[in-house]
């Protein structure tokens, strides 16, 4: 069978441990993205196989328990996190005063417009504000200054698609590395723009990304320490756990990762402060409001 973009296929070379979608076919050779991880590869056609609907059927119901299990966990946390504020906000008062929230405005710049569409859906399931671009991930850098001047997000996501190749160099070679370069070039420019760790955060790279070399450029948090393969979601959880964190309150690394699929394996960073802000008194129903009562909605 004649293999084509968009066809979903796994490799023999590596016992058909992920699927991936063909992006790009040229003569004997494929470019593959990683239909569920942020990995691009290439592959010979003669090693890939096309995956039958059954098991794709399969394969598609086991991640999707992997994902609704790391949203229950951070629906606990949330959760948890809004009683805290609750207390703190209203401790000293014997009546029951309404506030008002203003959550962060996230910036999330992606490679791969499918995994955009994903991360999107996501957002908004958690009550987050969000603007996605879709962006070849070399065009970052040249374009992340007007973006951040325009929209002014307090969170950049900057993700896509990497891999490390070791015929291509060692771990340490950013030459090995097939998108690291330009998620760091990226970080150094919004950096440029915003220096401050708390005032605009960052979450950049993608699968086996050089973590160091992110995380010196910048960023808040990164991948991958371990280069490992990460999860087309995580970017988002790292996202919504410092979201939704009081800006009086440090969100310490662990417990950002424990709510991801990857772990501290794939994902690594610094001590942060959250960016969600509380205030009083409560006047009317305004549009603040109801986007907190639209992330109770998704939540409970």
């Amino acid at each position: 069978m004649e293999l084509a973009v968009g066809d979903i296929v796994s490799r023999i070379s590596y016992n058909h441990d992920l699927l991936f979608r063909i992006q790009t076919v040229k003569k004997d050779f494929a470019t593959l993205y990683g239909e569920d991880y942020r990995l691009e590869v290439d592959a010979p056609i003669d090693d890939l196989v096309l995956v039958k609907k059954d098991e794709l059927l399969q394969r598609k119901k086991e991640q999707k328990q992997k994902e609704d299990y790391s949203f229950r966990l951070f629906k606990q946390d949330y959760q948890l996190m809004r009683k805290k504020r609750e207390y703190e906000s209203s401790e000293g008062f014997k009546q029951e005063i309404k506030h008002f929230h203003i959550s962060p405005q996230v910036l999330h710049i992606d490679g791969d417009p499918i995994f955009l569409k994903k991360c999107i859906a996501l957002y908004q399931q958690l009550g987050m504000q969000v603007h996605g671009l879709h962006l070849n991930e070399k065009e970052m850098p040249e374009k992340i200054r007007g973006l951040l001047e325009k929209i002014q997000p307090d969170i950049l996501v900057i993700t896509g698609h990497d891999s490390f190749s070791k015929n291509k160099g060692t771990k340490n070679d950013l030459r090995a590395y097939r998108h690291s370069k330009y998620f760091g070039e990226t970080v150094r420019e919004a950096r440029k723009y915003m220096p401050s760790l708390d005032q605009l955060v960052i979450f950049s790279g993608a699968c086996q990304s050089h973590f160091e070399s992110l995380i010196r450029a910048g960023s808040n948090f990164a991948s991958s320490p371990s280069r490992i393969n990460i999860h087309a979601l995580d970017p988002v959880y790292i996202v919504a756990k410092i979201g939704f964190t009081s800006f009086m309150e440090k969100v310490k690394v662990w417990d950002v990762l424990r709510n991801t699929m990857t772990g501290e394996k794939g994902i690594g960073g610094i001590e942060t402060r959250g960016l969600f802000r509380t205030g009083m008194p409560y006047l009317g129903e305004d549009e603040i409001e109801k986007s907190l009562q639209d992330i109770e909605i998704h939540l409970n």
